[in-house]
């Protein structure tokens, strides 16, 4: 077996939501990101409100919100937690948009995965609003970059030896 401390894990090896209890409740924030890759007629579209569905990125703002709030819903060990303030943002570029997702709490336990889950819901809804004019789109890249609060401190993507800005290898 690994050396590597799964906490969803009994000694048996059987899944258990971890016991949070005894933490004090901490401010927490964590920051996620990822791109949804299209043709540059598509990221047009969007930057010109252009697309039949309505606005996309109003949208798809809206529901990353929305799925920050319901992550304890879908992800099955994850705590529910009072998520406290959502920020969505995106970035247009010439082939993609980029998607930003800010989540804190005051909580027992990190906002990572409602980091995570917001960023891809928003890029998902990007996908659905867009897909009748470019099917060849892709989700990518979706990577935590930052996080802080809490017992194990700050983690930023960018203090990684051999990363670029953008989360790539060098």
């Amino acid at each position: 077996m690994s050396e590597l401390p799964f906490t969803h894990l009994d000694p048996l090896g059987r899944a258990r939501m971890v016991d949070v209890t005894p933490k004090e409740p901490t401010h927490r924030r964590a920051l996620a990101r990822c791109k949804v890759f299209m043709r540059p007629e598509t990221t047009a579209a969007i930057a010109n409100r252009e697309v039949k569905k309505g606005d996309v990125l109003a949208v798809a703002r809206v529901a990353g919100i929305q799925a920050a709030k319901r992550t304890s819903d879908m992800i099955p060990l994850c705590h529910p937690l009072l998520v406290g303030a959502v920020s969505i943002n995106f970035e247009i570029g010439d082939d993609f948009v980029a998607v930003e997702a800010h989540v804190d709490t005051v909580d027992r336990t990190g906002v990572e995965m409602e980091a995570l889950h917001a960023a891809s819901t928003a890029a998902l809804t990007i996908y659905d609003m867009c897909k009748s004019a470019d099917r060849a789109m892709v989700i990518g890249d979706l990577t935590l970059w930052e996080k802080t609060g809490g017992r194990s401190g700050t983690f930023r993507r960018s203090d990684l030896d051999g990363v670029d800005g953008d989360g790539h290898a060098v």
